[in-house]
This record gives C-alpha cells, sequence and structure tokens, in this order.
C-alpha cells in the first residue's frame, strides 16, 4: 500500500508539472527580453520548417509556425513558411493571404518568388510576371534559375511564347544539371504546335534522364497529337520497365491501356 501511494504522488507530481509546463509556455515569452524572444521565436521556425518537411508532420509545422509568430509577430520568413503550410493543406487563398503579409513586413527574393510560384498555380499570370521580376531584382539570390523558370511560366501563360523560351533559356545558364528549364522549353513548343521541335527536346531529356516522367507524359502528348502509337508504345513500356515507384509504374500500364482501345 505504502509503495502504492508513492506511485500516485509521483504521477500527480508529473501531471501538475506538465500542466504547469503547459501553463508557462503561452506567457513565458511575455517575460523574456527582446533577444531572448528573437531566439526563442527563431527556434519554433526551425521546427516549424522541420516538420515541414516531414511526411504527416503539416500539423507539427503549423504548431510551430504559429508559435513563433505569437512570440515575435510579422515576421516576414514565418509568414513565408506559412503560407507553404497552407499551400501544402491545399488551401491557395490562405497561402496567397501569408505571401501578401511576407511581402508587407519585408520580402525577400526567395518569398518574391515563391509568390510568383503561387501565382502561376492560381493562374494569375501577369501578377506572376510581375512578382517573379521582383524575385530577379536582387543578383545576390541564389536560386535564379528558380525565378527564371516562374517567370517563363508567367509569360507562358500569357501566350508570350518566344519570351518564354528566352527567359528559359536563361535559367539554364545558371543551373546546368536542371532539366526543367528544357521541359519548360518542350512544352512551350508544344503549345505553338512546333511538334517535331517539342518530340526531339522531349527525346533528348529522357536519353539523359529515363525516369522522368514530366518529359515521358510531354512526349507521349506530342505522340498522341502525331497519331504515332508505335512509338508511344514503346516509350511507355520502357518507361514501365524502370518506373522508380508503383504509382508511376500504374500511371505508365494505364497510358498503355489507353493506346491499346480501339
Amino acid at each position: 500500500m505504502k509503495l502504492r501511494n508513492t506511485f500516485m504522488q509521483i504521477c500527480t507530481l508529473v501531471c501538475l508539472g506538465a500542466l504547469l509546463t503547459s501553463c508557462a509556455s503561452s506567457i513565458s515569452h511575455k517575460k523574456l527580453d527582446p533577444a531572448q524572444q528573437t531566439k526563442l521565436a527563431y527556434i519554433h521556425y526551425q521546427l516549424g520548417l522541420d516538420a515541414l518537411g516531414k511526411e504527416g508532420m503539416l500539423p507539427k509545422a503549423f504548431d510551430e509556425l504559429m508559435e513563433s509568430n505569437a512570440i515575435l509577430p510579422n515576421q516576414a520568413h514565418v509568414m513565408d513558411a506559412l503560407a507553404y503550410a497552407w499551400l501544402l493543406r491545399g488551401d491557395l487563398k490562405k497561402s496567397e493571404s501569408y505571401y501578401l503579409k511576407a511581402i508587407q513586413y519585408g520580402a525577400s527574393a526567395s518569398i518574391y518568388n515563391n509568390y510568383a510560384s503561387l501565382l502561376n498555380r492560381l493562374e494569375h499570370y501577369p501578377q506572376a510576371e510581375k512578382i517573379a521580376r521582383k524575385a530577379l531584382d536582387d543578383p545576390r539570390y541564389p536560386n535564379q534559375d528558380l525565378a527564371f523558370i516562374n517567370l517563363g511560366n508567367a509569360l507562358l501563360g500569357q501566350e508570350k511564347y518566344q519570351e518564354a523560351i528566352k527567359v528559359f533559356q536563361q535559367a539554364k545558364l545558371f543551373n546546368v544539371s536542371n532539366s526543367l528549364p528544357n521541359d519548360r522549353i518542350a512544352y512551350t513548343y508544344y503549345k505553338q504546335d512546333k511538334l517535331r521541335e517539342a518530340r526531339l527536346l522531349y527525346e533528348a531529356i529522357i536519353r539523359k534522364q529515363h525516369g522522368n516522367r514530366d518529359a515521358v507524359e510531354g512526349l507521349i502528348a506530342v505522340l498522341n497529337k502525331q497519331h504515332d502509337n508505335n512509338r508511344a508504345r514503346a516509350v511507355l513500356n520502357e518507361y514501365a520497365q524502370q518506373a522508380a515507384s508503383p504509382l508511376d509504374k500504374a500511371w505508365a500500364l494505364n497510358q498503355l491501356d489507353r493506346l491499346d482501345r480501339p
């Protein structure tokens, strides 16, 4: 009986300690000096970023990022991370509202670039072009290729095909290992109905990257327009054999099934 009473006392103390810690966490940051608040806010921000990169951790990411914002409100980089979190959750309008807040409180080139990407997804192409150019205003921004790709996508969405191709070519200069600019150039040719040029470029990409599904999808679209079912079947069979994941293989087999239908 004495041992049981001791155990119950320990459990009670642990529960009380957890409760007090929980209560303290919501008010303790108010007692910190500005330097300590900044440090604590940054810790929660980093924890939020870490959670954003892990599957199934989106609620944790929101919790940490919102706590960072509660400790030190209106930090542009935290608004940027929350915008991305809302994007992952599927709420594009909410995501946009946080990008606008980030811009209001001092956006960097990376934030402008992220916002341009969202605007392209929303098909707000003229605004996306404007914001992408703002990202490119800073020559120190390390991801210049991504900003040029977003700018090219905005121009492509406005059917400014020649301008888009020039911009995608600029993106290649900043990152020769990134195959996306070539993929976007091929897609621009496709949109212009320049099927021969699109086909040649997609095939060149696939020769270097057999598992590039975007390029395979693009090439299949071109071959369908050219009514070249034999070549499409060969491409899909090869991709299905080398698919990196079961989902990719299932996609290829489904496309083959469509080709075989009368």
